[in-house]
């Protein structure tokens, strides 16, 4: 092994002293003085060029208009102190029992129609139940409706229920229908930035 040893030692010294001698060769011709620059041929560098599509602008625009939202600092609307139900809401769910359908649907704030909404008049959800009104209704309508706000990316929306109304079997089924959907049945408090 130390035969070996020696041997690899002098190979390496013999490698750098034509390396060195290469190098004093070219210096004395006076090519090059970068030694490093002598042994390899690498291409120039060329200043790289700037493209209008590469331009970082100043200025910032919000192209999400539900981004403040998601960071619970965009404004609410208050309303006045009387009104019910609140405004004081991003998404507000509204559940409402006729005398034959169930119905549910998410408004946005200050948006007279609909984000999203459920009912058993819809025939995909009539067709799977026996009874349009019936609390199984309720709560295949809540099943539809977290899966559809799931979909269009409202994870939070506010629902309150008058207290003797949310007493119900059916209401409640819908709520933890909502719930177990992964939907979170109240809106974060808003930060003030």
């Amino acid at each position: 092994m130390a035969v070996w040893g020696d041997f690899c030692r002098s190979v390496r010294l013999l490698l750098g002293q034509v390396q060195r001698q290469g190098i004093c060769a070219v210096n004395r011709v006076g090519i090059s003085n970068n030694p490093a620059r002598s042994m390899s041929q690498a291409a120039p560098q060329t200043e790289p060029m700037c493209d209008d599509n590469e331009h970082v602008s100043p200025k910032i625009v919000n192209r999400n208009p539900r981004n403040l939202e998601q960071m619970a600092i965009a404004v609410k609307d208050r309303g006045w102190g009387d009104t019910w139900p609140s405004r004081h809401y991003y998404h507000r769910l509204v559940f409402s029992r006729s005398q034959h359908h169930v119905t549910a649907q998410v408004f946005a704030a200050g948006v007279d129609q609909p984000v999203v909404s459920c009912s058993t008049q819809e025939w995909a959800v009539k067709r799977e139940l026996a009874s349009t009104r019936c609390v199984s209704a309720c709560q295949a309508v809540g099943a539809v409706l977290a899966q559809r706000c799931r979909e269009a990316g409202l994870q939070r929306v506010s629902f309150r229920a008058l207290p003797w109304e949310f007493r119900s079997q059916a209401v409640q089924k819908f709520w933890t229908a909502m719930k177990e959907g992964g939907i979170t049945l109240n809106e974060p408090r808003r930060r003030y930035a």
